[in-house]
């Protein structure tokens, strides 16, 4: 029985890329891989289409700047490639329009016999098509929701379902246990072109969206290990999705409250910030991870030392400030009238209005305790 080649397809992948993951790019490696290992077509190319600034989508930067990233995330790759054509249209375009404008340029492109067009082949139609192929086949390729979203009332035309399936095709990357094939089942017109859905099981999961990529960054938080460095790079340097070069912002008020000994709404009387600002002259130790604050609005609470140095005379309290070792922390108790401190001790003084406005002073005794 004689054996019929392969026929020649390329997939293509519409949508925001704000900013684009490695499954948006991963996704293109599975349906390769599907498709070899079943012999039932061959990948020639595979195409990135971001959707036009004008789709308006929550967390969408410029087409210009996700452009640029998905250029960044492709530099390994050699055979998927971006198309600008969506985002230099007047307005956004339906996807079904998208599939067929590549569609026909894949087509000129391959009739095109006397080379005549070079000049104006798109640059993501790979080299050396006319070569391997007389005809091939575009087919979007997307995720389990994107198909699933074919049932959403209002957001598709059944005309745009049925040409984008019936004239192209899809490849539907789907989830470990989703339920895709039941899905298209219950759906008369998706059942009516099931031989031209093709569903591929992801087995390696990862649900890192874009989505979530922009809380992470909104908030400040790492997303190392699930971009490209150069991608996090690049999306720093123009600030984009709520990020700065500022590592960490604290309000002002915050800052002393968060790094200071006081009691529960204290009136700071003279005494307490002399007090406060005598320990700190103590200190000529670079704090841990103290670049991030001034370093005159520090009230510092851990410092080092040594075994030997963790006594509680003021003598050897310098020690500790300005002798790396062992981390101590500084604990404080209750002076009463009755207490003996001695004259090592180190002694703060405080005072706070009650609620009948009487002023209370305490008096509060700091000692360094090794960990």
């Amino acid at each position: 029985m004689r054996m019929t080649s392969p026929s020649k397809i390329m997939l293509i992948a519409c949508g925001s890329f704000s900013p684009p993951t490695p499954m948006h790019f991963r996704m293109f490696e599975i349906a390769r891989d599907h498709f070899e290992q079943m012999g039932s077509a061959q990948v020639v190319g595979g195409i990135i289409s971001p959707v036009h600034d004008s789709y308006g989508k929550n967390g969408l930067v410029s087409a210009t700047h996700r452009c640029n990233m998905i250029k960044i995330g492709l530099q390994s790759s050699d055979w998927i490639r971006l198309s600008e054509w969506e985002t230099q249209q007047e307005e956004w375009t339906r996807t079904r329009l998208t599939l067929q404008y590549h569609q026909n340029c894949i087509n000129s492109y391959l009739k095109d016999s006397n080379n005549s067009n070079d000049q104006h082949v798109p640059s993501w139609i790979p080299e050396g098509l006319k070569k391997t192929a007389s005809q091939v086949q575009l087919k979007l390729l997307c995720g389990a929701d994107l198909l699933e979203s074919f049932a959403t009332p209002g957001l598709w035309k059944d005309e745009d379902i049925e040409a984008i399936i019936g004239q192209h095709g899809i490849v539907v990357i789907s989830r470990a246990g989703s339920n895709a094939e039941q899905f298209i089942f219950n759906s008369d017109l998706l059942s009516r072109y099931r031989r031209n859905i093709t569903i591929v099981t992801n087995w390696i999961t990862n649900d890192v969206s874009s989505t979530l990529v922009r809380r992470l960054l909104n908030r400040g938080m790492s997303v190392k290990y699930l971009l490209d460095d150069y991608l996090i790079e690049y999306i720093k340097k123009h600030a984009l999705y709520g990020t700065s070069n500022t590592k960490y912002i604290l309000p002002t008020s915050m800052s002393g409250e968060m790094m200071s000994i006081s009691p529960v709404s204290p009136t700071i009387d003279d005494s307490y910030v002399e007090s406060q600002n005598e320990l700190n002259t103590l200190n000529s130790l670079e704090s841990m991870d103290e670049t991030d604050f001034s370093r005159n609005t520090l009230n510092r609470v851990f410092c080092c030392g040594t075994e030997n140095e963790s006594k509680s005379s003021s003598k050897n309290a310098r020690g500790f400030l300005t002798h790396p070792g062992s981390a101590v922390k500084i604990t404080t108790s209750t002076i009463t009238s009755n207490s003996s401190t001695g004259t090592d001790s180190g002694i703060i003084s405080l005072s706070h209005h009650t609620a009948d406005d009487k002023v209370v002073s305490k008096k509060l005794k700091l000692s360094a305790v090794q960990v």
